[in-house]
């Protein structure tokens, strides 16, 4: 299985957030009319660092300076900040969330695209072609 994962890189990883994005986008549509709704997104950047297995930069030498890590929470879902809240407490923007919605289908669609084509290069190398 690690074999698979290193050849496939972060893509499959990458394709589940992306894919955790457009539920937490979609539910926040689906609330829209819900009191006291507070709308939800995920922190792409933040949990595919968290997941990445790679530790990055290292400290070399007593002296030297640790790299300082962000607080984050550990699901990397956080609190929409509305522009404009509702009078009943909901924060929840239909324009802000089906834009979000469109970008995320989008962003969704391409990295589908490129594990298919990365999955369809392994095929054919072990086809022999």
């Amino acid at each position: 299985m690690n074999q698979i994962d290193q050849a496939l890189g972060v893509s499959a990883q990458a394709l589940s957030l992306r894919s955790q994005r457009l539920e937490l986008i979609a539910r926040n549509i689906a609330n829209a009319d819900t009191p006291n709704f507070k709308a939800q997104d995920l922190d792409f950047r933040q949990v595919l660092k968290q997941n990445q297995d790679d530790v990055g930069l290292q400290t070399t030498h007593a002296m030297h300076i640790a790299q300082a890590d962000e607080p984050s929470s550990a699901s990397g879902v956080k609190y929409r900040v509305p522009f404009n809240v509702a009078f009943d407490g909901n924060t929840v923007e239909m324009n802000v969330e089906q834009a979000q919605y469109g970008k995320s289908a989008a962003d969704y669609q391409a990295t589908l695209d490129f594990l298919d084509q990365r999955v369809s290069g392994i095929r054919r190398a072990l086809k022999g072609e």
